[in-house]
């Protein structure tokens, strides 16, 4: 990465400015933390695509910061798969090779069914009632070709499915692979469009208010097959 002068003879800020906060953020956290929340959901909501480069400078521009929290966010985010150093000070968004698409289905059918049919047995009717609300955000971004939107409602029906399976240490799990393949889901929109992207959130919210949990594992391995071979397709 560059090496940078800070402009304020090296002192690191602690916060964010308020007016530079990102919206949705909890304000108050250390800049750095700030600015590694918002870079991450960049990634995962598809604002960075496949092969983009992205700058210390250029982001410190952006959201007016020092330049010490944004290279301690990439840091994490390269140490986490979500962005590469490519030499010559270059970072960027990695491209997905075939190999890498298939390694990430592998891994989330391992994995995602497992948490579905976990989140079946500790599902209450409030958090039921919570993912039907997400999926009805998500269908109005499809019905609007609202690209970003379905992005993030996409993910969040995803996360907050995962946050009712109760299990942490397969949650991270989960969320480092979207981190890997989230921009990637921005080319599926733009190749497909938003009305051409299937999901089964219905029908894991139906296996839910069952409490048929292979159901719900079901649905979720389908979900997670269509959305894979959809990025297969796209490369």
């Amino acid at each position: 990465m560059q090496a940078a002068h800070e402009g304020t003879g090296g002192a690191r800020p602690t916060a964010m400015p308020d007016a530079a906060t990102p919206a949705g953020l909890p304000a108050g956290l250390p800049a750095h933390e700030l600015v590694y929340r918002e870079l991450r959901a960049r990634v995962l909501h598809g604002v960075f695509e496949p092969g983009q480069a992205v700058t210390i400078q250029g982001l410190t521009r952006d959201l007016a910061v020092g330049m010490t929290p944004v290279r301690e966010a990439l840091r994490r985010l390269m140490a986490e798969g979500a962005l590469e150093f490519r030499g010559n000070r270059r970072i960027s968004v990695p491209v997905l090779a075939e190999s890498d698409v298939e390694q990430l289905r592998h891994a989330r059918i391992a994995l995602e069914p497992d948490l579905a049919r976990r989140a079946c047995r500790t599902a209450t009717a409030h958090d039921i009632a919570e993912l039907q609300a997400i999926d009805s955000k998500l269908d109005e971004a499809i019905r609007r070709g609202n690209v970003h939107g379905y992005l993030v409602e996409n993910h969040r029906f995803h996360a907050r499915l995962n946050a009712v399976a109760e299990a942490p240490i397969l949650t991270g799990l989960v969320e480092g692979l979207w981190l890997r393949f989230g921009p990637s889901l921005r080319v599926v929109c733009g190749q497909f469009g938003t009305r051409n992207l299937p999901d089964m959130h219905k029908d894991l919210v139906s296996a839910l208010k069952l409490g048929d949990c292979e159901a719900a594992a079901v649905a979720m391995a389908g979900d997670v097959e269509q959305g894979m071979e959809m990025i297969a397709q796209a490369l």
